[in-house]
């Protein structure tokens, strides 16, 4: 019997233990019965690149999810491995980084063959039969590719696909047992969205997507978190979606899903603070019922100027009514801001500070994370810089040493990071529940009140003693 044609598919080094959900969902697109789909994750395996190349023997094709920023180079050097191993293997590049920049990948690196934009399941499918029957990349919407001339092309985009019409992800291309391990908890990673409707001016979304948004529904989440909930018996479910409570009816519904197919978890995901404020008390209570642990709700800015100049089209008193939510029905939320946006004013700043400091105060149950903006190619203020004078990374060396999450914004002086620093580490002290700790949160909790952050003995303390802070 003839072996079927094998697809690798690639997921790059950075830190972080979800599931590759993105990976799954473009292997569970292909006819399993037509091709065989090897998933490597460099963050899980010992030896990824030899495990890529030991799979080489009947590969037509090699894939890669690429994230702008770190782990760029890592999916560069295994995709160039590939081409010296096997050029006749077709080496595509897909995810964030190449809906942004569909062409630069192609024109800087040779061992790239195709790059795919936006949502990529139909499109892969597609691709990967015109491999397997060589019937040409020219009709395929959503890529850029590299002639055998060497000439680029870019194929006009895509549009959405809604993914009701898809088939459920393959969780049996992973070894999920691993990823718990990993995350040291029986969590599984799902998505039930893609898109969002929404036009937050530091965001990429709304160029990438479009503000386009499609969703599956309550009944069929039920039906597939009920089959894997038997199969993987997890007891924490992580949604990926970008804006889960887009749609009330739907979270509604399957938080009746959960409880009347007696899914036992606790799950968290993604909720705007408009989409709270407009839920019921009973519908929260609902939703607690079902197991709902904790939402994300991006705050980003103190004052409603800052917020309305981001585009958030939310109120700050939208953002106080669904802490109140969280707290009435006992559900632990995460309130990002963000600060050094360009042109912030020292005001400004400090009022974001400000804000941070008092929804820690609300709750210890309330995780208030304070970023550094960072100018992530495609939003409008990245663009605003650029015309402004900023320069982006050029290169796919100087892509990879990007930091989206962690460092300090380029338009932030040394005494707002100091002082941002400041507030990180003793909000974090503040919301401490380590009994060993207490005298600690108290004295925090006082700093943060009167902004006074000289003396850190605490952060002396934290450096010498480390197993008391850890």
């Amino acid at each position: 019997m003839k072996p079927k044609p094998k697809i690798i598919l690639y997921n790059p080094l950075p830190v972080s233990f979800t599931m590759p959900l993105a990976l799954m969902a473009i292997g569970s697109s292909l006819d399993r019965k037509l091709y065989d789909v090897v998933i490597v994750d460099a963050r899980i395996e010992k030896n990824p690149h030899q495990m890529v190349l030991e799979n080489l023997e009947g590969a037509i094709c090699f894939g890669a999810t690429i994230l702008t920023g770190s782990g760029i180079n890592d999916a560069r050097e295994i995709t160039q491995k590939v081409k010296a191993v096997a050029p006749r293997i077709f080496t595509v590049w897909g995810g964030w980084h190449c809906s942004l920049f569909p062409l630069d990948p192609l024109e800087e690196e040779n061992s790239i063959d195709i790059t795919v934009q936006g949502q990529g399941e139909i499109i892969f499918k597609e691709l990967i039969e015109a491999i397997n029957l060589k019937s040409g990349l020219t009709g395929i919407k959503g890529i850029s590719w590299r002639e055998s001339d060497g000439k680029i092309y870019k194929n006009p985009p895509r549009i959405m696909d809604d993914i009701e019409k898809l088939p459920p992800i393959d969780y049996s291309l992973i070894d999920v047992k691993k990823y718990f391990k990993r995350k040291g908890k029986r969590q599984l990673d799902y998505i039930s969205s893609v898109g969002c409707f929404y036009r937050c001016a530091f965001c990429a979304d709304p160029h990438v997507f479009k503000r386009k948004f499609t969703s599956i529904s309550a009944r069929r989440m039920g039906e597939e978190i009920e089959v894997l909930y038997k199969k993987y018996n997890f007891d924490d479910l992580n949604f990926q979606d970008e804006t889960f409570f887009t749609y009330r009816d739907r979270v509604i519904d399957f938080a009746k899903e959960l409880i009347g197919r007696r899914i036992n978890v606790n799950w968290a995901a993604t909720m705007r603070a408009d989409q709270g404020d407009r839920l019921t008390d009973n519908e929260f209570a609902l939703l607690a019922k079902s197991g709902l642990r904790r939402v994300l709700v991006g705050v980003e800015s103190g004052t409603q100027e800052m917020m309305d100049w981001l585009k958030k089209d939310i109120k700050i008193e939208q953002v106080l009514a669904t802490a109140q939510k969280c707290l009435t029905h006992k559900i632990g939320a995460q309130f990002p801001v963000i600060v050094g946006f360009p042109g912030e004013t020292k005001e400004a700043f400090t009022k974001s500070l400000e804000f941070a400091i008092y929804l820690g105060n609300l709750s210890d149950f309330f995780d208030i994370p304070i970023f550094y903006f960072k100018p992530y190619p495609g939003s409008d203020i990245t663009n605003m810089a650029v015309e402004q004078g900023f320069k982006l990374p050029e290169t796919l060396d100087e892509w990879d040493k990007f930091d989206y999450m962690g460092s300090v914004s380029p338009w932030m002086d040394d005494d707002r990071f100091r002082l941002a620093e400041n507030v990180k580490f003793y909000l974090r002290l503040s919301q401490t529940r380590r009994r060993v700790l207490l005298p600690f949160k108290k004295v925090a909790k006082l700093r943060l009140q009167k902004m006074w952050f000289s003396l850190p003995l605490e952060k002396w303390l934290k450096k010498t003693t480390k197993k008391l802070f850890s």
